[in-house]
């Protein structure tokens, strides 16, 4: 399996549930907590645990993490945890994607660049979801499939903006 597949798995709780902003800012405080508590738990570990037993310690914290996020919105916030489902429990493959692939140096720095980028696209993703749907009544950006489709035009309006040119990416020979 390639390592990357994590991240097109992470992003399930980033296209269901973020109809409208207070469920996608609520998703995105989740997935901020969640990350973070488990990077910060799991750095003492990563000295003296390797291999299946690292892999194996780092379900078990996200597992328990989990629930206790679960158990928390379900107290606190009981409307939201109703609307958002087992979305917040998809999250661990946010974090799972996340210890694998950040480097051993410069950890933290490039997690919470990780992180404020998911959370800008979350908060992004739900607002104009849900100004598509309620103000101008254009009720396939409620759907999956219109969150899809609306996270591809903002990669594209990203790839537009952004400076420089692409890098070229042909395959095969000539």
């Amino acid at each position: 399996m390639n390592r990357h597949c994590l991240l097109v798995a992470g992003l399930a709780p980033l296209l269901g549930a973020t109809q409208t902003f207070s469920r996608a800012a609520t998703l995105g405080v989740a997935m901020l907590t969640l990350s973070l508590l488990h990077q910060a738990l799991l750095a003492p570990l990563r000295g003296r645990l390797s291999g299946a037993t690292y892999w194996l310690a780092s379900l078990l914290l996200l597992a328990a993490l989990a629930s206790c996020l679960q158990l928390a919105l379900r107290a606190w916030a009981l409307p939201q945890a109703l609307s958002l489902g087992y979305f917040p429990a998809l999250i661990c493959l946010q974090c799972l994607a996340a210890d694998q692939l950040l480097p051993a140096e410069g950890r933290w720095r490039q997690l919470l660049v990780h992180l404020a980028g998911l959370l800008l696209l979350y908060l992004l993703l739900g607002a104009s979801r849900q100004w598509l749907d309620q103000g101008l009544g254009l009720h396939t950006a409620a759907l999956c499939s219109g969150a899809l489709l609306l996270l591809g035009g903002l990669l594209a309006l990203y790839n537009r903006l952004r400076l420089g040119r692409a890098p070229s990416r042909r395959q095969g020979t000539r």
